[in-house]
């Protein structure tokens, strides 16, 4: 979806209220999707499907953005086709209506694991099997098993690939040593 020059008054007041390192005509030729993040994908399919089909109309998306001063707004854009030409893409009037600010969520910070889940996390990471894990770190299968499941669940992790990916990303393994092995604690 790009942006035409045609921006009126109360649109370019919303977004300097909204993004105050855009200016309406610095808009021209943008992806305003970029800008803003719709909160509904539907939305945007609804618009792409009437624009194919040379439909004119107004269709309103709920939106969000981070604002220049660093606050997370809320709005209503407003596409309207604006050209009646046979261009390959077609010019979008946008306005933008602030409705507020987001709330903040609190996001808790992911939890640690456990000695003994980094240790298996690690010989996992170096290709040990669920047996070998068991045998090192002086577990039963069962109880290597037992701790995979609980990071998986904490982390949200679907197989095993992705718990020791998450492990890196979350900086419980350290990345670039051979063989695997724990980042130190502080």
């Amino acid at each position: 979806m790009r942006c035409c020059t045609k921006v009126t008054p109360s649109t370019g007041a919303a977004l300097k209220a909204g993004r105050r390192d855009t200016t309406s005509s610095g808009l021209r030729g943008r992806e305003v999707l970029h800008l803003f993040r719709p909160q509904e994908p539907w939305q945007i399919e609804r618009i792409a499907q009437a624009l194919r089909l040379r439909r004119r109309s107004r269709y309103p998306v709920s939106v969000r953005w981070d604002a220049a001063d660093g606050v997370r707004r809320e709005g209503e854009l407003t596409a309207d086709p604006v050209s009646d030409s046979v261009e390959a893409s077609t010019a979008l009037l946008v306005m933008v209506r602030v409705l507020g600010e987001c709330p903040v969520v609190e996001q808790s910070p992911e939890p640690a694991a456990g000695t003994a889940e980094v240790r298996i996390l690690a010989l996992l990471a170096g290709g040990a099997t669920t047996a070998r894990a068991a045998r090192e770190t002086g577990l039963t299968v069962d109880g290597v098993n037992y701790h995979l499941r609980r990071l998986s669940e904490r982390w949200g992790a679907a197989n095993r690939t992705e718990l020791v990916a998450r492990a890196y990303a979350l900086g419980v393994l350290t990345p670039g040593v051979w063989p695997p092995a724990a980042v130190p604690a502080p």
